[in-house]
């Protein structure tokens, strides 16, 4: 936008954007509004719309611009008008009555609060805003602007940097005596009547939690807080005696209690604030009894995370100041929150999940919340509400059942069946509890697991669906406590394979023979193998999903790999000729492709990758032919004539490329005939799609290869022809953001080159630009993308480190030295610029890394790389308020070139960026 427009023009597109119904004339409207709000002139036309008000969407527009651009662009004013900014601000908030609408007013408040935050200049700030505003008729604008500034300062979104932020930090600190003032004057104007005064009251509370949230409010002497007594006094309730505050009003002060709960987490010297807040929280136990009588859960939910929380800030005392006859009294808060998990409803009962206090009671009581409707007919669906709770509380069972003993609490179990006359939905609730644990029973169990299993294959076929969809998955689930245990492994499998055909019970069935398969392969050898094979020629007859019947060729596989090597070829070139079959049919027909359907290659491909992924066949002597060879040169014609085919589909080539790398790790020594073949397609294809699964294709190659030096050269001449196709793509508007996947799958193969054909990579004419390539993708927050880069620079630097005992180290060393001398201050600069501006800290690691691998090739350089990259940082004494001080940086650099470790590097990495976020 090169100038101001118009301020009709500008509440004309408003106007359109929200209220005409011609979308096309919207959208332009919108674009129109975003150039607007993306332009310098935004800061003017945003203060006039507001000063005039010409109607509510275009006050609101020019709140919500006034807020982005104060959050985003407050770089674009100059110094000099921030006093008039603020001013302007001030004007706007005082103007605001109980008419105005809130989300206009809350976005002024934020834009305050981020104007704050950002100038320096404005000590005191929240003196000013009390002084000006606390006698003003509607105070609630006074304190949303006290709750958000908090807020904000904690928020990563202000890129303040850690020095401004301490600095905005010490002065709340200063500020924070007013403000409690202030906040105990608004509790007793209006706390005398909480109903009438709800909003402004949980405002109140909000405010007070918010400053305590970021410790700009002390803990001492809030034992006598007006404002923590009204929290509770809020949350008393007694409908009898007219004590019932409103849900939000009830939220704020719960939020408000927590919130102190968990900064006494980090303070256990403050012993009168830790007790008044325990005997006030114990004595609220009539109060949930009562939520619970009158159906009230918004406050049985309230009750229970104030009663988890003081468990959890006492669970440290519970443990270490407790003796075997002498409980700490903060113990009844476990009562407390065992008294929440018996509640009817299971989303209360799930709010104490982080806690695991007296764990047999505990899963008794989970394993009554898991019970279904006694009425229930069928199985529970995926999405169901109460299907995802029982997942929750599976996990937790699993994460719990150590400290009581998976085997303790599997036979609790049963013993709680044994005990009574239980109903289908108990018996269910209790078998789901039993798998939950089965895998970690204890394989020299020979009392219970026997008896849950015969109990199992006797059940009749009138026994309710989800009693036996529960006790199939129950068998899956016991396949390592049948491995030892083989002579029940027939009758077992027997039961599932009967169950396959049955409806409804399909999918259990298949997972069950899935995992005992793949557990008990050597104890199945040859027994089975016939049964299973024709199972899988009906396996699409099944009801059960294809992810499943992938599994069923991964754990038949998994069988056949495990039987004599003379015995393996036939079965399985019967499992892969299914899916070659499928596959040239489709490729014959030329049919039209259906996803999901034996009409999409990816099907066969996927069941063909299982096949030949699980066919791990150890111990095979050089002299001998491997048993996969023939059935692998068999397949791979068909695979081929699947690249040339599909070659436009990458969703196909992927898949395709998939099965190409099992192929290649099942016998890749004996394969070398269709190397040539492989390589020429592979390259060919990629040159007109750049599809990257083919480069990932050419690290597998160079894994598997490389090691032979009759292929080396040709590894290279395929490195490249890969080059200009990637450089293509990759220096397009853009290219490296828009092509993750090639970034990552590029620089894999580079560093498997790096590892396995060192000498010849290094010395290779494409280097240069490969590592330009590199440095200019080091700045991806893609995940995978700068893990990939990460690596290959430090599998390139460790070329010159290890390996000292082989005969070419010396000139590896030189090799690598020559390449640092040319790129190694441009490396280290690009890495820590990139740490500052560009890279989440979850990345950070991975580039701690290289600086390690660059330390132990030679110290003394990299000191000096470091010292000039961070030289290059803006420093605070330059005016820049975001930004680390000279002192600081050299701090950051002693931490860094002193560093032994990635962790002590990642550590003060992740410092640096603080002083510029």
């Amino acid at each position: 936008m090169d100038q101001k427009p118009n301020l009709e023009v500008v509440v004309l597109a408003v106007s359109t954007l929200y209220k005409n119904p011609d979308r096309k004339e919207k959208e332009r409207a919108s674009q129109w509004l975003l150039n607007l709000q993306n332009s310098v002139f935004a800061w003017t036309v945003a203060d006039e719309l507001l000063h005039k008000k010409p109607d509510l969407e275009s006050c609101y527009f020019a709140a919500q611009t006034m807020r982005t651009k104060i959050h985003q662009s407050f770089h674009e004013l100059p110094l000099e008008v921030h006093s008039s900014l603020r001013d302007s601000l001030l004007e706007h908030l005082s103007q605001i009555t109980e008419e105005t609408n809130r989300i206009i007013t809350t976005q002024l408040c934020l834009a305050l609060a981020d104007l704050i935050l950002q100038m320096p200049a404005w000590q005191g700030a929240p003196l000013d805003l009390i002084n000006k505003f606390s006698s003003h008729s509607y105070i609630w604008p006074l304190i949303e602007v006290l709750t958000v500034l908090p807020e904000e300062l904690e928020s990563r979104s202000v890129r303040l940097g850690e020095n401004r932020r301490q600095e905005v930090l010490e002065d709340l600190k200063r500020c924070s005596s007013t403000v409690i003032e202030f906040l105990t004057h608004c509790c007793n104007t209006y706390g005398s009547n909480l109903n009438e005064n709800t909003h402004i009251l949980t405002r109140t509370l909000r405010c007070f939690t918010s400053w305590v949230s970021v410790e700009a409010i002390g803990l001492q002497n809030l034992s006598n807080s007006v404002i923590v007594n009204l929290a509770f006094q809020i949350l008393d309730f007694n409908p009898h005696e007219g004590k019932q505050s409103t849900g939000a009003l009830c939220d704020s002060a719960t939020e408000c209690i927590c919130t102190l709960l968990r900064s006494l987490e980090n303070n256990n010297n403050l012993v009168d604030l830790e007790n008044y807040l325990f005997n006030n929280i114990v004595q609220l136990e009539p109060s949930y009894h009562y939520s619970v009588a009158n159906e009230d859960q918004s406050r049985s939910i309230d009750y229970c995370r104030l009663f988890t929380e003081l468990s959890e800030t006492f669970l440290d005392k519970i443990v270490t100041c407790s003796g075997p006859n002498n409980m700490h009294y903060s113990a009844k808060a476990l009562d407390l929150v065992l008294l929440c998990v018996g509640h009817h409803d299971y989303e209360v009962a799930e709010i104490t999940f982080n806690l695991w206090p007296h764990i047999e009671r505990l899963i008794t009581a989970l394993c009554r919340h898991c019970q279904m409707e006694p009425d229930t007919e069928g199985l529970l669906e995926n999405g169901d509400e109460f299907k995802d709770f029982r997942m929750k509380v599976s996990e937790i069972i699993r994460d719990v059942a150590f400290i009581v003993g998976s085997t303790s609490c599997f036979c609790q179990m049963y013993l709680n069946l044994e005990n009574q006359s239980p109903t289908w939905d108990q018996t269910e609730a209790a078998l789901f509890v039993m798998m939950a644990v089965a895998k970690y029973v204890l394989t020299s169990e020979n009392d219970v697991v026997p008896k849950v299993i015969e109990g199992i294959l006797n059940m009749p076929d009138t026994t309710h669906i989800a009693v036996r969809h529960t006790s199939l998955m129950l068998l899956g689930e016991l396949c390592e406590w049948m491995e030892e245990h083989p002579s029940t492994l027939i009758p077992v499998l027997n039961f599932i394979i009967r169950s396959l055909e049955q409806p409804g019970l399909g999918f259990a069935a298949a997972s069950a023979l899935q995992n005992i398969c793949s557990t008990c392969s050597g104890s199945l050898c040859g027994h089975v193998v016939p049964v299973l094979m024709q199972l899988l020629h009906q396996v699409d007859s099944f009801s059960i999903t294809e992810e499943v019947v992938v599994g069923l060729f991964k754990a038949v596989s998994a069988i056949v790999a495990a039987m004599p090597h003379s015995q393996i070829t036939a079965p399985m070139r019967e499992l892969c000729m299914i899916q070659a079959n499928g596959l040239c049919q489709l490729l014959d027909q030329n049919q039209s492709i259906t996803r999901g359907t034996k009409t999409d290659p990816v099907l066969w491909l996927d069941r063909l990758s299982s096949i030949l992924r699980h066919m791990i066949i150890n111990n095979v002597r050089e002299d001998e032919i491997h048993p996969c060879k023939a059935v692998i040169l068999e397949t791979w014609p068909v695979l081929s004539r699947v690249f040339d085919r599909y070659q436009n589909d990458i969703r196909i080539m992927e898949r395709c490329c998939r099965s190409v790398r099992f192929m290649l790790r099942c016998a890749s020594s004996q394969i070398l005939e269709i190397l040539e073949n492989l390589v020429s397609q592979i390259v060919r294809i990629y040159s007109v799609h750049k599809h990257s699964c083919f480069l990932y294709v050419g690290s597998i190659l160079v894994d598997e290869y490389a090691s032979n030096p009759q292929c080396v050269n040709g590894l290279i001449d395929m490195l490249q022809m890969f080059l200009e196709p990637t450089f293509q793509l990759l220096q397009g508007d853009d290219g490296l953001r828009n092509h993750p996947e090639t970034v990552d799958d590029f620089f894999r193969l580079c560093g498997r080159f790096t590892r396995r054909a060192s000498k010849a990579f290094l010395t290779c004419s494409a280097l240069g630009p490969i590592l330009q390539c590199a440095l200019m993708a080091s700045q991806l927050e893609h995940k995978e993308a700068n893990v990939s880069v990460m690596k290959f620079f430090c599998d390139l630097i460790s070329q010159g480190v290890t390996g000292q005992l082989q005969p070419d180290f010396r000139e590896r060393v030189k090799l690598v030295q020559g390449i640092l001398n040319q790129f190694g201050q441009q490396l280290v600069t690009t890495l820590i610029q990139s740490c500052v501006f560009y890279l989440q800290t979850y990345l950070l690691p991975d580039v701690a890394d290289v600086f390690i691998q660059l330390l132990e090739f030679n110290r003394d350089t990299t000191t000096k790389w470091v010292m000039n990259g961070l030289d290059t940082l803006p420093k605070r004494n330059n005016g820049s308020t975001m930004a680390a001080t000279p002192e600081q940086l050299s701090d950051i650099h002693l931490k860094i070139v002193r560093a032994n470790s990635s962790r002590t590097v990642s550590f003060a990495l992740k410092e640096l960026i603080r002083y510029y976020r």
